[in-house]
């Protein structure tokens, strides 16, 4: 008999799975996404030195400001536009996209989005 697996279970087998093929470099790091119940947060990952080159999330007091809630797509949207920034002005203007095993879906796809309109290629 199978053993059901929890659902974040699946999720972190998915992200394994996913992490196998998406790597990020210095040329091109990895931008990833996590949502959790009451927050987004999106990163800058550079894998070959293993250093965060930017990061943002609805937790910071400033980019939460005005906004009616911090698990929408809104708020999603926002923390998009947010890391581009950060990440131009890092110097990253090309990332690769990982979801961190959930679905293109909402608040992530929400993201990805604001984040292309912003300038960031992927």
């Amino acid at each position: 008999m199978a053993v059901k697996l929890s659902k974040n279970l699946q999720r972190v087998k998915r992200h394994e799975r996913l992490r196998r093929k998406v790597v990020g470099t210095s040329a091109r790091p990895r931008l990833q996404v996590f949502r959790s119940l009451h927050h987004t947060y999106a990163f800058v990952v550079d894998d070959s030195k293993g250093h965060t080159l930017a990061s943002v999330s609805t937790r910071d007091k400033a980019l939460a400001e005005g906004l009616e809630s911090r698990t929408n797509v809104e708020a999603a949207a926002k923390i998009g536009s947010a890391i581009a920034e950060k990440a131009k002005a890092a110097g990253v203007t090309a990332v690769v996209f990982d979801t961190s095993g959930r679905k293109y879906h909402g608040r992530v796809a929400a993201v990805a989005a604001a984040a292309r309109e912003a300038g960031l290629d992927f």
